[in-house]
């Protein structure tokens, strides 16, 4: 049975147990699976036949939560991997070689900036950072020959940019390409990216999918939305003499990207999640639903209160009115954005640092989007390794404080935060 509702995808969909067999999705902890016939393995091996031979490319335990995690997003497939960051880099190697060209929006997680800017370039990939807010025109005028992709994310971290999908969309398939998204922040439950023209999403589920900050991992929702046989993508439509010579747009049609991500680059690569971590995941994914919600309701009073305090100079929250993403963020997240804020304090950076250590409730912690209220400085941690014109282009200025808001109540964050405000001069 298929579920529509997101809610009943959270709880039912993925492992649907047969007569006798367990409640709850079983760890199936072992790296390898007996045949009794090596004809029946061969044919493994070839794709002729589904089933599971070696998890470093796929386990019960772990396609149950691909399944289910494709089915919130509405996408074909899925793949899940070790960790949000291997997410990004096997869906970006998957359509990329030396030679490359992907432009991406600036605001986005500075992991990420430094794997695009760095590593790829490495490899021999250029990126071009563009403007978020960036017009049809500036967008197209970023595109080379030998362009690939577009990059974004949903809801930046920690600026919260809200993109405008649809755009984005439109000018990348006018060119050719696919439009791929990170919708860690905002999951499924506040927005489906492949619904406004998306082709690839991608999440660290590490966050609020998990939401317990157990596990790490990561994965890539294929829509199966895309055209991928227009002469742009030999990877996907010419012979791979590693697998068989396989066609991938051939022999798996729609669904040749995450075909091509599993039997080539996962073998290849080996980042596949343990089924521990995806047991784990499933338990997290099953109250998705809850949690996002009171997730975002708390926010947005948090966010209220803050922006009536004479000790706090800014907020920024996309559905505060009058942000300047609270339009973008009515049309794409209506019922919310997610559980993170950025603010400064009055003072500047020392200021800033001041408040955070004089918190009790809220954690300083290099993490964010679990069930606990947390707060992280962004410039001195996460975004430490960019440079000046990379931070203001992230969108990260040095007093910015990012607050990630739990599912705690309201009342006692709100008397967290201002007592540690107390203490700042």
């Amino acid at each position: 049975m298929e579920y529509n509702k997101l809610s009943t995808i959270c709880v039912q969909s993925g492992y649907i147990p047969k007569n006798g067999e367990p409640r709850v999705l079983p760890i199936y902890q072992s790296t390898t699976f007996k045949y009794d016939s090596a004809d029946t393995v061969g044919k493994l091996f070839d794709l002729q036949e589904e089933g599971f031979f070696y998890t470093r490319l796929a386990n019960p335990t772990v396609d149950c939560v691909e399944k289910k995690i494709a089915a919130l997003e509405g996408g074909i497939g899925a793949m899940c991997t070790s960790s949000g960051q291997s997410a990004t880099l096997l869906a970006l190697l998957n359509i990329c070689n030396a030679g490359d060209h992907i432009i991406s929006s600036s605001a986005i997680y500075g992991g990420t900036t430094n794997l695009l800017a760095v590593t790829l370039k490495k490899l021999g990939i250029e990126v071009t950072f563009v403007n978020p807010d960036a017009t049809k025109e500036e967008l197209e005028a970023a595109v080379k020959e030998n362009t690939k992709l577009y990059f974004a994310e949903t809801l930046a971290n920690p600026s919260l940019v809200v993109i405008d999908i649809k755009m984005w969309a439109e000018v990348a398939h006018k060119n050719g390409v696919p439009l791929f998204i990170d919708n860690t922040f905002a999951t499924p439950i506040n927005c489906r990216p492949l619904e406004f023209g998306a082709n690839i999403v991608i999440h660290s589920t590490s966050k609020y999918m998990d939401g317990h900050a157990t596990a790490l991992g990561g994965v890539i929702v294929d829509g199966g939305n895309f055209d991928w046989d227009n002469g742009k993508f030999l990877g996907l439509t010419t012979p791979d003499e590693s697998y068989h010579g396989v066609i991938y747009t051939e022999f798996a049609g729609k669904a040749a990207f995450i075909t091509k991500a599993r039997t080539q680059l996962m073998r290849d690569m080996g980042v596949m999640p343990s089924p521990n971590n995806a047991f784990l995941l499933n338990l997290g994914l099953e109250t998705l639903h809850l949690r996002v919600k009171r997730h975002c309701e708390n926010a947005l009073i948090v966010a209220k209160w803050l922006s009536e305090n004479d000790k706090i100079t800014w907020v920024n929250y996309p559905l505060l009115e009058g942000n300047k993403y609270y339009s973008l963020a009515k049309e794409y997240m209506p019922n919310g954005t997610s559980g993170v804020i950025s603010f400064g304090v009055r003072g500047g950076r020392e200021a800033a640092m001041k408040f955070m250590d004089h918190l009790k409730l809220a954690a300083i912690v290099v993490h964010v989007a679990d069930a606990r209220t947390s707060v992280l400085h962004p410039a001195s941690t996460t975004h430490r390794q960019l440079s000046d014109e990379q931070l203001i282009s992230a969108g990260v200025s040095a007093d910015l404080i990012r607050m990630s808001i739990g599912i705690e109540d309201v009342e006692d964050i709100i008397a967290d935060i201002n007592q540690a405000l107390d203490c700042v001069e």
